[in-house]
């Protein structure tokens, strides 16, 4: 048998498998075909590949100076220059789909639903199709303020969870990093610390949906990092998880890593719960992520809403007072600057549009409070803003589905705006002053005669730099203006490591 991974891309609550990222589901479901059918040939492609293959017929051009790069063919793998024969080849194709909180993404375009039916069809091919991924834990949607994306079953043979238990993924985890070989750019690596979330059931969340709370076992992520580690890879992120700080132990974790894989070059977390950050042992967590963690880290923060009809009504994990308790501890020990010229270790805040009760004075509490961050001259790394996908078995859609989304819309692009002028940029300008010095920024796409850079990482702040300097190179940068959630900057020079 011949089985072939096609990665179309997952962004969820608690993991995120984007390029740069890699998600867990092919690692996982690569490492469980190589296990059960040891000497089987196994393929991972993306939906890049895909593309190349059915707008270009497999022939990629060059990005001349007054284009942009084409992001929808940016991330191809090993097997594109012969994806024909490995789709002629494929037995069975495994599709992963699902972005559940959907974002703008620098370098990757997941695929949708009915992007990736349309090329299957198209291609004619005989081989059984298995659906699997988010997807078919809730849906689908790239698109924020909508109803999750319809998904036509009867086009696949069959949806699969491969809900595998973490005593399976002790074994799979390992084997599945084998992936890696196949694939052309650098990667981040998301490694899964635990599912479920222990505090609360946020209105709008799928995570509750697809399981209850588990842990797994600090020596078997650990062992996991350490096989990605054997074969070159630097970068991690402990992001598969609804909160870091609940873990059994990470700072035991985080020592344990820095112990066995000593090169790492970045090690960042991902999502916490304000309420346990801002508490005795949650300091203690924090001074150990600032210590064995690299620097530009993010803590990313659900607070979603600072209005506490709307935290009430939507479940919310924690009140404003709670969220500023937690934003301060973080900058306490993590706002000095790093080796890499960003803060080691500062908050992201998630803010929400479209819950139930949202109201005009949503957005004045919202302001209220994120202008107080600034006042205490508190800094945060970032501020997401979306409005809310709408998912079956959601409390928010079974509650009031799209209700608040059409009441408020016509507000949406002031209060966005309003937040990214008045905070986010004056943030940003404390964040990173100009003629900050910022290392190893890596470039990645062209726009005209701009080219865009950034760190490698959570979140990293984006670079335009006038002129095209060449790809996937490493540079030193001075920052020389602010725009809204980016930056301009001149190149210092370029770094000898690739």
């Amino acid at each position: 048998m011949v089985y072939t991974i096609l990665d179309c891309y997952t962004d969820e609550p608690a993991g995120l498998g984007v390029p740069p990222y890699i998600g867990t589901y092919p690692r996982y479901l690569y490492g469980y075909l190589a296990s059960t059918f040891p000497n089987e040939k196994i393929y991972y492609i993306t939906i890049d590949d895909l593309r190349m293959l059915y707008f270009h017929n497999n022939k990629k051009k060059e990005t001349l100076e007054h284009q942009k790069t084409d992001i929808r063919i940016y991330n191809l793998t090993k097997n594109s220059s012969n994806i024909q024969q490995v789709l002629a080849e494929t037995e069975e194709l495994f599709v992963i789909v699902g972005v559940q909180v959907p974002g703008k993404y620098l370098t990757a375009l997941p695929g949708t639903m009915h992007e990736v039916s349309i090329i299957l069809k198209h291609l004619n091919l005989k081989c059984k199709k298995i659906l699997t991924g988010p997807a078919v834990f809730g849906g689908t949607q790239l698109v924020g303020g909508k109803f999750f994306e319809k998904i036509d079953y009867h086009f696949f043979n069959k949806k699969e969870r491969y809900n595998f238990t973490y005593e399976q993924i002790k074994e799979y985890a390992v084997k599945g990093a084998e992936i890696v070989k196949q694939i052309i750019n650098y990667k981040i690596i998301e490694i899964e610390t635990g599912k479920g979330c222990n505090v609360g059931k946020c209105s709008f969340c799928t995570e509750p949906l697809k399981a209850k709370v588990e842990y797994r076992k600090n020596e078997d992520v650990v062992e996991e990092v350490k096989a990605y580690y054997d074969l070159g890879e630097r970068y991690f992120r402990l992001g598969k998880q609804t909160c870091f700080y609940s873990l059994p132990d990470p700072i035991c974790l985080l020592k344990s890593i820095r112990t066995e894989c000593p090169e790492i070059k970045v090690l960042h977390i991902d999502n916490v719960n304000p309420i346990f950050v801002g508490t005795k042992i949650g300091e203690e967590i924090t001074k150990a992520i600032v210590q064995y963690c690299s620097a530009g880290n993010i803590a990313a923060h659900g607070i979603e809403s600072f209005d506490s009809v709307v935290a009430k009504e939507n479940l919310l994990n924690c009140n404003a007072e709670m969220a500023l308790k937690a934003i301060r501890m973080i900058n306490k020990y993590g706002a000095e600057r790093g080796e890499n010229g960003m803060p080691k270790f500062l908050p992201g805040i998630n803010i929400i549009f479209g819950l139930k009760w949202e109201s005009k004075k949503t957005h004045t509490e919202n302001m209220k409070y994120l202008q107080q961050i600034l006042d205490e001259g508190l800094l945060l790394r970032r501020i997401n803003i979306r409005q809310a996908a709408l998912f079956e078995g959601t409390k928010l859609y079974e509650d009031c589905g799209d209700k608040f989304l059409k009441k408020n819309k016509k507000y949406y692009w002031k209060w966005r705006n309003e937040i990214r002028q008045k905070i986010d940029f004056v943030n940003l300008q404390k964040l990173v002053p100009k003629g900050t010095v910022l290392k190893d920024v890596i470039a990645e796409i062209y726009d005209g005669k701009t080219t865009f850079m950034r760190q490698i990482g959570t979140y990293p702040l984006i670079v335009g730099v006038n002129g095209r300097y060449p790809m996937h190179k490493f540079y030193t940068i001075r920052v020389t203006d602010h725009m809204l959630r980016s930056i301009s900057g001149e190149v210092v020079c370029q770094q000898e490591k690739d």
